[in-house]
């Protein structure tokens, strides 16, 4: 986690330090905005409000308790939230990213545009969640259906939090790529790790 903190701290230095001509994207985009999808980005960017993901972690987490009947699956989801949260966290305001200079639709939150929290929380979430279900669904055609409406509602976070001014592409980007280590560092800490042990054992007898 501290290897992905000072990474993201890096990454958003030299974003600083080299433009990326990204404006012209938010300003494109800010021109041709619409009432209707001011109103469906907005249910879209709600998709990983902080309230609500906090909220959906912990009744997914007492769901996955209650079903599997052990505490390995809401562990790892708990670990992938927060550990995403805790490196946006650390890093953030350090990077000092202003917003893109168009009309912000949202409220400014006091952290920097680098990276997005946002995009981050809603990959960990709905891609942690949906890593859970396909372990224990065998059937192709709804894994394929999980997977499916976990990276949507993803997309559509990173998506509505671009349209309405809030970050420039970058910041989705690495939000995106954020989410994603902390599901696979959470996955193989927590979710597969007695499965690699009883792999290595039955290598090693």
């Amino acid at each position: 986690m501290l290897l992905m903190a000072g990474v993201t701290y890096g990454v958003g230095k030299a974003i600083l330090a080299w433009p990326t001509g990204e404006t012209s994207v938010n300003r494109s985009l800010a021109a041709d905005r619409t009432p209707l999808w001011n109103r469906l980005t907005d249910f879209g960017s709600s998709l990983s409000d902080t309230p609500y993901i906090v909220a959906l972690t912990v009744i997914a987490a007492i769901v996955f308790r209650l079903v599997y009947g052990r505490w390995r699956e809401s562990i790892f989801l708990v670990a992938a939230v927060w550990s995403q949260s805790l490196i946006f966290l650390a890093t953030t305001a350090h990077v000092g990213r202003h917003r893109p200079p168009v009309q912000h639709i949202d409220p400014a939150p006091p952290t920097s545009s680098f990276p997005s929290g946002h995009v981050s929380a809603a990959v960990a979430f709905y891609c942690g969640v949906a890593l859970v279900l396909t372990t224990h669904v065998r059937n192709r055609g709804l894994q394929v259906l999980i997977w499916a409406l976990a990276i949507a509602a993803s997309l559509a976070v990173g998506l509505s939090r671009l349209y309405r001014g809030m970050h420039f592409l970058t910041d989705v980007l690495w939000g995106v790529l954020l989410g994603v280590g902390c599901v696979v560092m959470a996955a193989r800490a927590i979710l597969y790790r007695r499965e690699r042990q009883r792999s290595e054992l039955v290598r090693s007898a």
